[in-house]
């Protein structure tokens, strides 16, 4: 049965980020995850997750400069120093909120650079960071995101995530794999997710359109998450999507699978 863990930067936004975690917890949940953990301090977080019984099971490294529309730097020539120092920063939270992955954003492609120079820049930081990372007991996910929602994004296709797995090391880098961008990037969910298995590392969903809960679009979500079990993940699947009426309130969607 697929294990969920609560996106805590978009579920139980209701309330302050650190009370969010008791919220996750009542609601059943026994993991959580967030985009970015680095506004608070993380032996804080550490307190929560140990209060409420809850595993941290994934983070992102920083943006860069979010509050301008960054997302990553992993492709960026010239920003090298800057992507290890976003590693750093990672790691050290990993440690004290015991997360085995992270994950690193690609970035938007700067205009003028050519892609080629952009994708070699992006192979030598994962190699560097990945050697790091592994070394700490961490494993770093690459996740494509959907070209609508994310125009100018560097990577956007499973395959080319694939490619990019292939390119480091499937030991040392996963995939991160979120159904809702397959769907917006071409669908043929079910196919690409028993094709990529081996290299995930993380599975994420909402649903299409509107990015969601399960339930409120053209997903068949039974089915689905049916195929998670069919195919053999025992991974964690992250719930990262925009509850339409309160978090709580539609939650209906996950009541099957707790049985």
């Amino acid at each position: 049965m697929p294990r969920f863990s609560a996106n805590l930067s978009m579920m139980f936004t209701e309330r302050p980020f650190l009370d969010r975690f008791a919220a996750a917890a009542a609601a059943g949940f026994r993991a959580v995850e967030f985009l970015w953990p680095f506004e608070w301090p993380a032996e804080e977080i550490a307190a929560r997750l140990k209060a409420h019984g809850l595993r941290q099971v994934l983070f992102n490294l920083s943006p860069g400069d979010a509050a301008r529309g960054e997302r990553g730097m992993a492709c960026h020539p010239g920003r090298e120093a800057e992507f290890m120092a976003t590693l750093d920063q990672a790691l050290a939270y990993a440690k004290v909120l015991g997360c085995p992955r992270l994950h690193v954003m690609a970035g938007l492609c700067p205009p003028g650079v050519p892609r080629l120079l952009l994708r070699e820049t992006f192979l030598a930081n994962l190699r560097r960071a990945a050697e790091i990372a592994i070394a700490q007991g961490v494993k770093l996910l690459v996740e494509p995101l959907n070209a609508t929602d994310n125009p100018g994004y560097f990577l956007t296709m499973i395959e080319e995530g694939l490619a990019t797995v292939a390119a480091v090391g499937p030991e040392r880098l996963g995939l991160q794999f979120d159904i809702y961008h397959r769907q917006m990037a071409g669908g043929d969910v079910a196919r690409a997710l028993h094709a990529a298995l081996p290299f995930i590392g993380h599975i994420q969903i909402a649903d299409v359109p509107g990015r969601n809960e399960p339930g409120t679009g053209e997903l068949n979500w039974p089915f689905l998450l049916g195929h998670l079990d069919r195919i053999g993940y025992r991974g964690w699947v992250g719930c990262e999507y925009r509850p339409r009426a309160g978090t709580e309130a539609g939650l209906g969607w996950l009541e099957p699978w707790r049985k």
